[in-house]
């Protein structure tokens, strides 16, 4: 079983600054905090610290998961996921055949019948599993099997489509490992870290800082194939009905460039 609290704590422990804690930076072989400042910083003993970071014990209590957020700066969210990590949800029982992920026939009338918003349906290791026309205008279709994040590392025209790449790749991976942490072990997302992991260095750097950030609202720019460059709002919100799926939607300030650009996008689809 993989020790996905060790590589976490591990990560985490390499990107927080001795600095932040009033520590002597000094002459380090690794960057980061060394376990034994953790282990201090934290108020717990090193050996155990140390059986944590090598999967021997994968049970901390909250207030040892606690302390160990306020040492290695994590946010909200990460905190979460640490606390899921550490105390796992109880996993049904494995199938031998699962079925493919879809969108169910009601939400794909849902997003036909949105048709002043560009809208789409996400999977769990971010498949495009439903999208409406404006969507498909705005952004153009992921090629392939509609998985986005091949489409951000693999698929050289994603670099065109998003001038802010690196800031979408880096979101992209944090949103993958957010959508996958109620089933770190299901081998669609095992098989897609793994061919990603071997076919894109980028990707490979980016997984290993375990930066955990869930798609819930933001903005990005894209260069759309319909109607230029545009800068987009987005909100999600979740499929009750399939837990995991997510209804992504992108709008613009109304009057602004961006908005005029959407209502072309409208008249476009029409005409189509």
């Amino acid at each position: 079983m993989a020790n996905l609290l060790g590589e976490f704590l591990r990560a985490r422990r390499e990107l927080t600054r001795p600095e932040d804690h009033g520590l002597p930076v000094g002459r380090r072989r690794v960057p980061g905090l060394r376990r034994e400042e953790v282990a201090m910083l934290a108020g717990i003993s090193a050996e155990y610290y140390l059986r944590l970071e090598r999967g021997r014990d994968r049970h901390p209590s909250a207030q040892v998961v606690e302390a160990l957020a306020r040492v290695l700066e994590l946010d909200e969210e990460s905190t979460a996921y640490l606390a899921s990590l550490a105390t796992p949800a109880p996993r049904p029982p494995r199938r031998s055949r699962r079925e493919p992920e879809r969108a169910a026939p009601e939400i794909v009338r849902l997003l036909d019948a949105m048709p002043g918003v560009p809208a789409f349906v996400m999977g769990r290791c971010m498949d495009v599993l439903a999208q409406n026309r404006l969507a498909e205008l705005l952004c153009g279709e992921v090629p392939g099997d509609g998985n986005i994040v091949r489409h951000v590392f693999l698929d050289p025209s994603a670099r065109n489509l998003y001038p802010d790449w690196s800031d979408v790749a880096a979101e992209t991976v944090a949103a993958l490992r957010a959508s996958a942490a109620d089933a770190p072990e299901d081998p669609r997302l095992v098989t897609l870290v793994g061919e990603l992991s071997v076919k894109s260095a980028e990707f490979r750097t980016l997984w290993a800082r375990h930066d955990v950030r869930g798609k819930a609202a933001g903005s990005k720019r894209l260069v759309s194939p319909a109607v230029g460059e545009v800068t987009v709002r987005w909100e999600t919100f979740a499929v009750a009905s399939a837990p995991g799926q997510l209804l992504i939607t992108y709008f613009a300030e109304p009057g602004s460039p961006s908005g005029e650009a959407l209502a072309a996008l409208q008249v476009l689809a029409a005409r189509q």
